[in-house]
């Protein structure tokens, strides 16, 4: 598998490599040494799979603070997304900046985004599953977000905001300045 660093480099492509024959084909998807060579988690001891029925459904931005705070490794198992991950580290020279990937069962993708980053993802068609493994179980009362549609994340989200399909709890989360992000360049942390 290949792991491409992006444009905010503590967040990862995972690229695995499809071997195909006339019976279909076989990824190797992960693999711990790998991860470890890296320098990411080799341990998720929570996965999840989220199931989004219309196109346009919006999940995020999300994330949980310490001391549960989580990274996420996020991958599309039917349809397709735009999953993107914004850093909230204070300190970080890319403080409110982001990084989005189309994740597809086509393309076979993974992203990784580390704990100090809020989490959301855009279903670009009907009946998408995405599957998402977690290095830290779900809290409830350390669960936080910030807008979607924050003006100073500028993030080209697929549908106009009419079009989207959004929780109570999504349409109205604070904008990135008016919270206290409990992360920072230093705690964030590789989980």
């Amino acid at each position: 598998m290949i792991l491409s660093r992006q444009s905010i480099a503590d967040v990862v492509l995972v690229q695995p490599k499809a071997f195909g024959d006339n019976r279909g084909s076989f990824s190797e998807v992960y693999r711990a040494s790998t991860f470890a060579d890296a320098g990411l988690p080799t341990v998720f001891p929570q996965e999840n799979i989220s199931h989004s029925v219309p196109e346009g459904t919006l999940r995020g931005l999300h994330y949980q603070s310490p001391p549960h705070a989580q990274g996420k490794l996020v991958r599309c198992l039917r349809g397709a997304i735009l999953d993107v991950a914004v850093d909230i580290r204070r300190g970080s020279p890319t403080f409110g900046q982001h990084v989005a990937a189309e994740l597809t069962p086509e393309n076979g993708h993974w992203l990784w985004v580390p704990a100090g980053f809020a989490h959301g993802f855009c279903t670009l068609v009907p009946d998408t599953t995405v599957l998402y493994k977690v290095t830290d179980y779900y809290a409830p009362e350390c669960d936080r977000g910030i807008a979607f549609d924050d003006p100073d994340l500028a993030i080209d989200w697929p549908f106009a905001a009419d079009r989207l399909v959004l929780s109570p709890k999504d349409q109205t989360q604070p904008r990135l300045a008016q919270i206290e992000s409990p992360f920072t360049l230093e705690t964030a942390g590789a989980n």
